[in-house]
């Protein structure tokens, strides 16, 4: 028993429920009961758990809109919106403006609209502001790599390079669930719940007891006429448009700042390659230099052999020439060298 008990309350979890007025509550439930509350299927349920890597998602359900925008998962019915975790800071100010925008209007046919469009609007602006601050960090770690090349620099370039790509991941993710949307008009007649609450079977019921009340002969009539514009997608391919102009903006400015990174590593690698050919030619003119010194003792050495020799007897000045020849030689081919190398900028 306590094992059953400690299972379900891993699996529960905070959701805070808004209703078409603003008016909200916090609950604690485990998912089978919040999967009941908003009329979903489990493997619905599962592109909300944060356990699981699922990618970007806005999906329409008979009954139910389900959005998992990274931090923001949420599930929006025609009278209520479900929120996970609203205390996470990141959600606050996802919950508080939608209560303000909520408790602005009094109708609630446009509750799945309003409640999509706060959740696009919240997405968009945290990926660009993450975007601002990591393009900010990146250029002045550029500057100081270009300006000085250490370890130091380096380690901390290739840090802002993996965090430009996890995050230039994630706003490809939610650009690509807004342009796959824009590119189906069923996938986003699916998201109109209250247009989708007034199918055919429940119009000609109403229809049936128009008779009986001259009211609701004329709502009878005014929901034929929502019902026969089922395919008008435009208000929402509207919303969609701005919002993906808006993410696509901040596509660019990643890409855009990955190809300047690219470019001043390319930058960085030609200059350790330059000073890396510097350092071979001057060990090329230190080797020459050894190469003199070495024939210079190796002559000194010839005339300081111990033993007898017949060759130079009675020419005592030869020794003295051959030493005076042979540094001059080394010296000079030395000199030459040190002076070729400076020209080449190697010293």
């Amino acid at each position: 028993m306590k094992e059953k008990s400690h299972s379900q309350s891993r699996s529960s979890t905070n959701w805070i429920v808004l209703n078409s007025k603003g008016h909200c509550s916090i609950v604690d439930v485990d998912k089978h009961r919040i999967m009941n509350l908003a009329q979903i299927h489990y493997r619905d349920f599962r592109i909300l758990d944060p356990l699981l890597s699922y990618p970007s998602a806005i999906l329409g359900r008979d009954k139910a809109i389900l959005l998992n925008l990274e931090h923001i998962k949420a599930i929006i019915t025609s009278e209520e919106v479900f929120l996970r975790d609203p205390l996470d800071e990141n959600i606050v100010p996802v919950v508080e403006e939608l209560k303000r925008r909520l408790a602005r209007h009094l109708d609630n046919s446009t509750l799945e609209f309003q409640a999509l469009e706060v959740a696009l609007e919240a997405i968009c602006s945290f990926l660009a502001a993450r975007t601002t601050e990591l393009e900010m960090a990146t250029y002045l770690s550029l500057e100081k790599l270009t300006n000085k090349v250490s370890s130091l620099n380096l380690d901390g370039v290739r840090k802002l390079k993996c965090t430009t790509s996890t995050l230039t991941a994630k706003v490809h993710k939610v650009r690509d669930e807004l342009e796959r949307l824009l590119d189906d008009d069923q996938d986003m007649a699916d998201l109109y719940l209250r247009r989708k609450l007034l199918s055919p079977v429940s119009i000609s019921g109403a229809a049936d007891k128009a008779s009986i009340s001259p009211t609701l002969g004329s709502k009878v009539s005014s929901l034929s006429t929502i019902h026969g514009e089922e395919n008008d997608v435009k208000e929402l391919e509207m919303l969609l448009e701005a919002y993906f102009v808006q993410i696509d903006r901040t596509l660019e400015k990643l890409i855009t700042m990955r190809e300047y990174i690219d470019g001043t590593e390319n930058y960085i690698n030609i200059q350790i390659d330059s000073r890396r050919n510097k350092l071979i030619k001057l060990e090329l003119v230190l080797s020459s230099g050894n190469l003199c010194l070495a024939i210079f003792a190796l002559v000194t050495d010839i005339f300081g052999l111990s033993f007898p020799y017949d060759w130079n007897k009675n020419h005592g000045f030869l020794f003295k020439w051959v030493i005076i020849v042979t540094a001059t030689c080394t010296a000079s081919l030395f000199l030459t060298i040190i002076a070729y190398a400076r020209k080449k900028g190697l010293l």
